[in-house]
């Protein structure tokens, strides 16, 4: 089975296991899916979701949120990780979209990508969640098994993401991102699977019999 031929499978695989894909953080518009993303460096998902509903009753809008003061902010979202840091990008980046941008999220990766906190994987993520735009954010899931089922080298993110984009249709990457999260997080995680044990790893590689140690990023 060649590369493209184990890409084809995934997605047929991935198809039958996750037909819907709800996005995993909590959120009500761009603005709050932003703000979730950003909250999630470094972060669970469902440990989000558990601080966001009191921040975003407190700060719903951007011109709400940057009214805030940083330290009533950090008390919403102090047992995150990277909280100082992340309570100071929040109430800038809420700024910024006023200043910017008329207290909307910006629609194109250059001007996401240029406010406090908001790194490729962010842009991608709201890109392809918010406004449709095809995109395949790469976390530590995909990263992870792309190197386990042969798609990339992995040596980089940046890498991994040029490759799933040249092995599937751009009309496949936006739900695809999840389906891959959705299958790490569920069947083949860092430790519950070596590249030998879940389904779809034995399916694409039947004689493997060593396991995948995977380059992180």
């Amino acid at each position: 089975m060649n590369k493209r031929d184990r890409a084809a499978l995934v997605l047929q695989r991935l198809e039958q296991h996750y037909p819907e894909t709800p996005i995993p953080l909590d959120h009500s518009d761009p603005f709050t899916l932003l703000i979730a993303v950003l909250l999630s460096a470094q972060c669970t998902d469902k440990k989000v979701n558990e601080v966001t509903p009191a921040l975003f009753a407190a700060g719903p809008t951007p011109v709400a949120m940057a009214a805030l003061p940083e330290d009533t902010i950090l008390g919403h979202i102090r047992q995150l990780g990277l909280a100082k840091t992340k309570a100071r990008n929040v109430k800038r980046l809420s700024e910024l979209l006023l200043e910017r941008h008329g207290g909307a999220v910006p629609q194109s990766f250059a001007e996401l990508e240029a406010l406090p906190g908001v790194g490729h994987k962010t842009a991608s993520v709201v890109m392809a969640q918010a406004f449709g735009v095809p995109a395949f954010p790469v976390d530590t899931h995909i990263h992870r098994l792309a190197q386990r089922w042969g798609l990339s080298q992995g040596r980089n993110v940046e890498q991994t993401e040029r490759d799933l984009k040249g092995l599937f249709p751009k009309e496949a990457w936006n739900k695809l991102h999840l389906q891959i999260i959705f299958y790490g997080r569920e069947h083949c995680s860092a430790r519950g699977c070596d590249g030998t044990v879940c389904g779809l790893c034995r399916e694409l590689y039947p004689s493997r019999r060593k396991p995948v140690y995977w380059r992180k990023a």
